[in-house]
């Protein structure tokens, strides 16, 4: 589990300003589960979709998603694991493929988190910021994403990542707009066993 508690490029939380929210979140409690969901929770509802707000700058690192207030639901996923790893809460990256509209193809990624509870083991939150059309909430044992998988072709990934996927990190270290990551969401081919 140690691995999931280290700061890193793109999971900064030894910024101060990452550390000093970290503890401002915190708040003084013990309850990890408690700090998990306020983390949780201002990550979901203070730092802006970009796409949903049409904002620029197009962030990354966890302490460029804080200092701007806004990203991509990647950018997003990161400052919120960058807020939980502060507060010595094991926490991962996730990843559903989805279509980007209308339940068919394209499809791209979309990224969340995973946190470590003791009582439910891994658990799965999406911070993306809701809207009339998503409702995700912090409800352990029950996962409440912010996308169901409904169509051929999407699915929920498995994996709990330490890191952040290359691919993703390179739309948003290349784009410079909203609007031209919008055009560009990153997207992998699903390999299927026979």
């Amino acid at each position: 589990m140690d691995a999931y508690l280290e700061s890193s490029h793109y999971i900064d939380w030894l910024s101060p300003s990452v550390l000093a929210k970290a503890i401002e979140l915190a708040d003084g409690n013990t309850c990890k589960e408690t700090i998990a969901k306020a983390c949780f929770e201002f990550v979901r509802d203070e730092i802006k979709h970009s796409s949903d707000f049409h904002l620029n700058p197009i962030t990354c690192i966890a302490s460029d998603v804080l200092k701007h207030g806004t990203g991509y639901c990647y950018a997003k996923s990161h400052l919120l694991a960058a807020l939980l790893r502060a507060n010595d809460i094991p926490a991962g990256l996730c990843y559903q493929r989805l279509t980007i509209d209308n339940n068919e193809p394209p499809y791209c990624l979309h990224g969340l988190n995973a946190v470590w509870l003791d009582h439910y083991g891994w658990y799965r939150i999406d911070a993306r910021g809701n809207k009339s059309s998503v409702d995700a909430g912090f409800c352990p044992p029950a996962a409440k994403l912010a996308f169901p998988i409904i169509t051929k072709g999407e699915a929920d990934l498995p994996e709990v990542w330490l890191e952040p996927l290359k691919i993703v990190t390179d739309v948003l270290e290349t784009c410079a707009t909203w609007q031209e990551v919008l055009e560009n969401l990153p997207d992998i081919e699903l390999i299927r066993g026979i």
